[in-house]
């Protein structure tokens, strides 16, 4: 093999290994055994410290699992959900990417108080999904079954405690 086909073979590799780190970092691909959701629960509560709803939640606490949340979910029960971590407090948009199913999306500050709730429906077989957003604010965001929220009747300003391994 001459050097100048050697440094094209070398030179595809390199491109193919680019490719798939660019794909991982993007969400686009997970490599094997990266996505395995811690558990926990989460408690929310009132003002008064009354309790509405415990919920069994997976963390979503990489970047991975956060891009891919519960869109490789087929269904979630009430009682069932899925808490997003974030290093900081800021704005995010959700989308319902890849959903088979409806969602209220709450964003949680850092204070652990809730900031705002969205109810987002399922896209239809025709779309999707990536045009029904949510946008809050928050250092967490929870996303239980659509309508959840309101029959705890969790409300903006409530607090929502987790409890997991890495919660503090």
């Amino acid at each position: 093999m001459n050097r100048e086909r050697l440094f094209q073979f070398a030179l595809l590799g390199f491109a193919a290994v680019l490719l798939v780190a660019m794909f991982w970092y993007l969400g686009v691909i997970e490599l094997p055994g990266e996505s395995q959701y811690e558990g926990g629960t989460v408690v929310v509560s009132d003002g008064n410290g009354t309790e509405k709803a415990v919920i069994e939640v997976e963390v979503a606490d990489t970047r991975q699992e956060r891009f891919t949340g519960l869109s490789d979910h087929d269904n979630l029960e009430d009682g069932h959900g899925m808490w997003f971590v974030y290093d900081t407090e800021s704005q995010h948009t959700y989308v319902m990417r890849r959903m088979d199913f409806p969602l209220d999306i709450i964003f949680v500050g850092a204070d652990g108080r809730i900031n705002s709730i969205h109810h987002r429906r399922a896209p239809d077989p025709n779309e999707d999904g990536n045009d029904i957003t949510a946008t809050g604010t928050g250092q967490y965001v929870l996303e239980v079954p659509r309508g959840y929220a309101n029959e705890t009747g969790m409300e903006v300003g409530d607090y929502v405690e987790p409890h997991y391994n890495g919660s503090n």
